[in-house]
Parts: C-alpha cells; structure tokens; sequence
C-alpha cells in the first residue's frame, strides 16, 4: 500500500496530538508546575506512578496546595492517596482540616480520615462545631399530676463532640432523650398552670440530666417553644372508670336477678310438688274411710261428726278471709 505524500504532515501531525495526549494525560504536567508554583514538593515521576495506581493526580494534588497554604505541613502525600483508595473524601477531609485549623479546634489528620470512612460528614462536623445547630423537637404530648394534658415543642441547640462523631448516637437519640425529659419533667409537675408559668423549670431539669453523654453532639441549650393545653386526661380517666364501675354494677345486679328468677322457679317447682303430693295424700282419703267403715273403725255418727267440723273449719276461715279487689271473699 503506498501512501500520498500529502497525507505524510497530517499523519506526523495527527500522531503528535495523540502523543501529546496520551503523555499528558500520564504526565499532568501542567498540574505539576502548580504544584511547584504553589511551593509543593512533588515529581512528575511521583504523579505519573499516582496514574499507574488509578489514583487521580487532580484530587490529591489541589488538596496538598490547600494544605501547604492552609499551614498543614504534616499531612503527606501517601496518606492522601491512601486516604482515597480506603474510599474516604480526600477533598472534604482537607476543607475539614483548615477549617479546624483555623477556628482553633483540635482535629488531628488520623480522627478526621477515621470519621470520614466510618460515614459521616467531617466537613459539616467542624462547621457544626464552629456554628452550633437548632433542632426543633416534635410536639411532645405530656400529663401533670392534675391530669391537665399538655403540648410542648421545643428547641435544641446543639454542635458536634468531634472526639465522639465515630460511634456517637446522632440526632435521633437527642430528640428521643429529649422528649423523655419533657415528659418525665411535665409528668412530676402538681399542676399544668406551674408548667405555664415556669416553662424554664423544664428546660433546666432536662439539662441537669446530661443528655448527650454517648451522642456525637453536645447540647447547648434547650428552650420551649411552645406550650399548649390539651385534653383533662385526669377527668377523662374517671368517667371511663365510672362507666366501667357502673357496667360492672349492672352485671352484677342483673346477675343477683338472674339468681332471685332462678330461686323463684326453684321454689315454684317445689310448691306444685308439694301441692300434687298433698292432692295424692287426699285422693287417700276416701280410700282409708272406705276402709275404716268396712273394718268397723269408724261410725256414720262419727262421719257426720267430722263432716260438722269440717264445715265449721270452713266456715271460720272464710270469715278470717280478706276481701278481694271485687268485694267478693276469696275462699280457698
């Protein structure tokens, strides 16, 4: 295959770009001569291993410019690359560096990488430090002694513990501690008007009990927001305990009811028992004086003399006898 002559510069040319490319993408030149500008010690040899290593020259090394200018001196080359290939923010825990640095705050290069890999944001950390944070609380629903209900919203003022952001419990925690303390504080109350009067008294006692011992922050101050007066829980309770005593009342006489029918019945039974036992003594009856005048034991005169009684008995206990409704003598 011959080639023209007058393609033979654009090849040169076109060969020459992809050389220029392919070098300069291995060999960040002009990113090393920022690096040296800025009083950085680093090699191109350096930055072309950092390519080798698939680790990004042009995070690394912005971030050691930012800290040679920000004073950080003790922060190396190798600890940000394998800071990067542990997958930590490079860049974050740089800005989180000078900017402890320069408010003064403790954070060594170790406890910042170590809070960066474990999740958390070290960057938002130390701004939290230097510029504390307001949680507001839900409404927190709470009952005084009286039984008068009350609502409360608070607010939470709290900066990030930097010593305790690798497991320290995050705001969650604070607002469940929180809201106990509100609770507990309202429920030792006598009465909902001291609450109202004095919403500081909570405040104070949730901050005597050290809420944020084990949490990644530290509490500053808790203010109410609002209070408001709910349901009388208290006059609530006793009329569903009035309805359940009368309820339990009316089982119970509805049970001595259902007992006294049953007694009733019972002795009922026993009556008509007794009465066909006395109607079957007196069917008896005529049998025996059948008997007794057969056998010579008894005499007409005698006959006549029982019936004689019999009817004066009668007699006498009509008379003892009550009037009915109708006027009539009820004999029976």
């Amino acid at each position: 295959m011959i080639i023209d002559p007058t393609f033979i510069p654009f090849i040169l040319i076109g060969g020459g770009i992809i050389f220029l490319f392919i070098f300069f993408h291995y060999v960040p030149f002009f990113l090393w001569l920022s690096a040296k500008v800025s009083g950085v010690d680093i090699s191109l040899v350096q930055l072309f291993l950092m390519r080798i290593r698939n680790v990004p020259p042009h995070i690394i090394v912005p971030a050691m410019i930012e800290a040679h200018k920000a004073g950080l001196s003790n922060i190396t080359r190798d600890e940000l690359e394998a800071h990067y290939m542990a997958g930590g923010h490079v860049e974050r825990v740089v800005h989180a560096l000078v900017s402890a640095s320069k408010a003064n705050i403790e954070l060594t290069f170790q406890m910042a990488t170590g809070i960066d890999l474990a999740g958390r944001d070290v960057f938002e950390a130390v701004q939290m430090s230097v510029n504390p944070k307001v949680i507001d609380t839900p409404a927190v629903t709470a009952v005084a002694k009286d039984g008068i209900q009350l609502i409360t919203k608070a607010r939470v003022t709290v900066r990030a513990n930097i010593r305790q952001l690798v497991g320290g419990a995050g705001e969650d925690t604070i607002l469940a501690r929180v809201g106990e303390g509100i609770v507990s504080s309202i429920g030792s109350s006598e009465n909902h008007k001291s609450v109202l009067e004095n919403p500081d008294s909570i405040s104070k006692l949730v901050l005597r009990k050290g809420l944020d011992a084990g949490t990644a922050f530290e509490i500053l101050s808790i203010d109410i927001a609002d209070i408001d007066i709910g349901r009388n829980i208290g006059a609530a309770l006793q009329i569903d305990q009035a309805n359940a005593d009368k309820n339990i009342a009316q089982a119970k006489a509805e049970e001595r009811r259902a007992m006294a029918v049953a007694l009733e019945q019972e002795m009922k039974a026993k009556a008509e028992e007794a009465r066909a036992n006395v109607i079957r003594a007196e069917a008896e009856v005529p049998k025996a004086m059948a008997e007794a005048f057969r056998s010579g034991n008894l005499g007409i005169m005698d006959y006549y003399r029982m019936k004689n009684i019999q009817a004066d008995t009668d007699m006498r206990s009509s008379i003892a006898q009550p009037e009915s409704a109708s006027g009539n003598i009820e004999i029976k």
